[in-house]
């Protein structure tokens, strides 16, 4: 494992073995960023067929493309920090349990295809934590 330490943080070195990582997380970067911008752009329409209003998708899409941003900026980095892989996977795994209590819970009463969407991407998120997890371990 190829490693450098930079103010108390350790980076990964840009190897062959870091190709799984930088593939989760971009591919995350870009799933979560579309899913952000259909939230923002689409909110009224998803608003009856998913029955979670506009005032939960508004701050939600934001949060979803910020969130993407930081991704990309860590997955496109000469050397893969570490921490922030692992932040990343510990941000998808709190978005996979929080999304499950909500649709248990029926705190945002979804419609039967919301309900169905927000676990499908749960799943989704849930694959992407693993393949980083993975990512991590080869780093």
């Amino acid at each position: 494992m190829a490693s450098t330490r930079y103010d108390g943080l350790t980076y990964a070195r840009a190897t062959g073995s870091d190709g799984l990582a930088r593939l989760a997380l971009k591919l995350d970067a870009v799933v979560t960023g579309l899913n952000g911008i259909a939230y923002l752009a689409l909110a009224t329409v998803l608003d009856s067929f998913f029955g979670v209003t506009t005032a939960v998708q508004y701050p939600v899409g934001v949060f979803l493309l910020l969130y993407a941003l930081g991704v990309l900026a860590i997955g496109t980095r000469k050397e893969i920090n570490r921490t922030g892989l692992t932040a990343v996977i510990v941000a998808n795994l709190l978005w996979v349990v929080l999304s499950l209590v909500v649709v248990i819970s029926g705190v945002l009463s979804p419609t039967g295809v919301g309900a169905v969407w927000i676990v499908l991407q749960s799943l989704t998120v849930g694959g992407f934590a693993a393949l980083q997890y993975v990512g991590l371990k080869r780093l």
